[in-house]
């Protein structure tokens, strides 16, 4: 707030204070006669008051502009030696500024200098440390390695040493076991069963040549594993191929040639396998048909060599129609279930005729849907033969396990014949041991009577009784002297 401005307030205030002043002297005189003088010496006064005080008012309001405007010059005089100043400042800190830029580059390009020698000189240090520390590593690995080593040796041939003394003398317990075992069978049996148990040893026998024919069978499923992964077909296409690998995996009476699978037609398939039907008697076949579409396979293959791709659509199309009419001749003249299996096998004699049928896009699920036929290669075929073949395996192998229980089952009956045998020996030998106790009682009661009895010699007996004297006489009477 300016010095005017505070002068013109006090003044109003003042102004205020003796108009209140006047008012409160007017109202204690109210009944004085001269309160209307008063009032209009209070108007002049305060007309007089008003006038002045815009006469001080213009006053003050020319000397605040005037000082205001000195005040102006003296602030831009002040401003301007300021500027001055800060340009000459400015320009020394400039110059200096240039100056402690050159030094820094001279210090920065210094120290990159010492830190490039300092790094190269301590990767140096590093290397060196590096190659002395995996030296050493590499020599302590060495011994660790060669020590190893050495102990593993010594453990493995104390552990051989202890197996091969555990196991001789677990032979040696077994061997005198197994000579235990069949010294006290061989004497129990010799002893006790006799000639009673020769039903039970031919059952036996019979039973153990069963065992070995299993123990065949298990021989021929094991080899099938081999056979698996080391079939060499060999032969020629189409029907000899087919017959080839048939006689290689099956034996003659597992499978048929030109064979009428559909009772009462003429129509016969080159090859068919027999599977055992449900009566036993009567089997079912399962047909197996080659087919070598060489012509539409020999034009796919020479598009395919040539880049043709229209000839090789057309040669793959008439390929597909080639084996689709196939499978549908081969499904209506062939199959005829319960007679033959609900589907037959489309034999193709190449790898590479059966890799390009396969890769046609749904061909081989709409002939297995539609025709129930299904698609084979000679390798696919030898691995659906070896998969019969030990089907046939398992299926002899249970046959003869139900002839085996039925051996067993016999045997048990046996024994059970023999276990009554048995009893009736033992009841039989109990009565002739009382009866001979009782025979040794009628001795002795006779001797006592026959105690004072005297004794003939043994000629005077030979001459009253007429009996040649036993061995056991003969032996008393020549120990008797003695």
């Amino acid at each position: 707030m300016s010095t005017t401005d505070i002068l013109l307030t006090v003044l109003a205030i003042a102004v205020l204070v003796v108009i209140v002043l006047q008012v409160m002297a007017l109202l204690r005189s109210r009944g004085d006669g001269g309160l209307t003088a008063r009032l209009d010496a209070l108007k002049d006064d305060n007309r007089h008051l008003r006038d002045a005080l815009v006469q001080e008012q213009r006053a003050g309001r020319g000397e605040l502009t005037q000082t205001l405007g000195q005040f102006r010059g003296l602030v831009q005089e002040q401003l301007g030696a300021m500027s001055d100043q800060q340009q000459e400042r400015i320009g020394g800190f400039g110059q200096r500024l240039e100056l402690l830029t050159e030094r820094t580059d001279t210090g920065l390009q210094s120290l990159a200098q010492r830190l490039t020698e300092d790094a190269r000189k301590s990767r140096e240090e590093v290397t060196l440390t590096l190659n002395r520390f995996g030296e050493q590593q590499q020599q302590r690995l060495a011994a660790l390695t060669a020590d190893n080593e050495k102990r593993l040796g010594e453990v493995r041939a104390t552990l051989e040493t202890k197996l091969k003394a555990i196991q001789d003398d677990n032979a040696a317990k077994l061997e005198q076991m197994r000579a235990t075992v069949d010294e006290k069978l061989q004497s129990t049996l010799e002893t006790r069963l006799g000639q009673s148990f020769k039903l039970v040893s031919e059952r036996l026998e019979a039973v153990q040549r069963g065992l070995g024919e299993m123990q065949s069978l298990a021989t021929g499923v094991g080899d099938l594993k081999r056979v698996l992964t080391n079939v060499k077909t060999r032969g020629t296409f189409g029907e000899v191929q087919l017959g080839a690998l048939l006689e290689q995996i099956l034996i003659p009476e597992q499978y048929a040639a030109n064979v009428a699978t559909v009772p009462g037609s003429a129509e016969r398939v080159e090859y068919a396998i027999r599977l055992p039907g449900s009566s036993g008697d009567q089997p079912v076949w399962l047909p197996i048909d080659a087919k070598f579409p060489i012509e539409d396979y020999q034009r796919l293959q020479d598009a395919q060599e040539a880049a043709d791709v229209d000839a090789a659509l057309v040669a793959g199309r008439a390929l597909e129609v080639r084996v689709r009419e196939e499978a549908k001749r081969i499904h209506s003249k062939y199959v005829a279930p319960p007679h033959s299996t609900d589907f037959a096998i489309l034999f193709l004699p190449t790898e590479g005729l059966y890799a390009e049928v396969i890769r046609r896009p749904g061909l081989s699920d709409l002939l297995q849907r539609d025709y129930r036929i299904t698609l084979a290669g000679p390798t696919t075929l030898t691995a659906l033969l070896n998969s019969l073949q030990m089907g046939f395996r398992t299926l002899a192998i249970e046959k003869r396990s139900s002839e085996v229980w039925q051996l067993l089952a016999a045997v048990k009956t046996e024994f059970g014949k023999f276990a009554g045998v048995l009893e009736k020996t033992r009841k039989k030998l109990t009565e002739a041991s009382n009866v001979i106790d009782q025979a040794g009682v009628r001795t002795r009661a006779i001797e006592r009577k026959l105690r004072d009895v005297e004794s003939l010699p043994g000629e005077q007996v030979q001459q009253l009784l007429g009996e040649t004297p036993v061995n056991g006489d003969e032996e008393e009477e020549d120990e008797a002297p003695g």
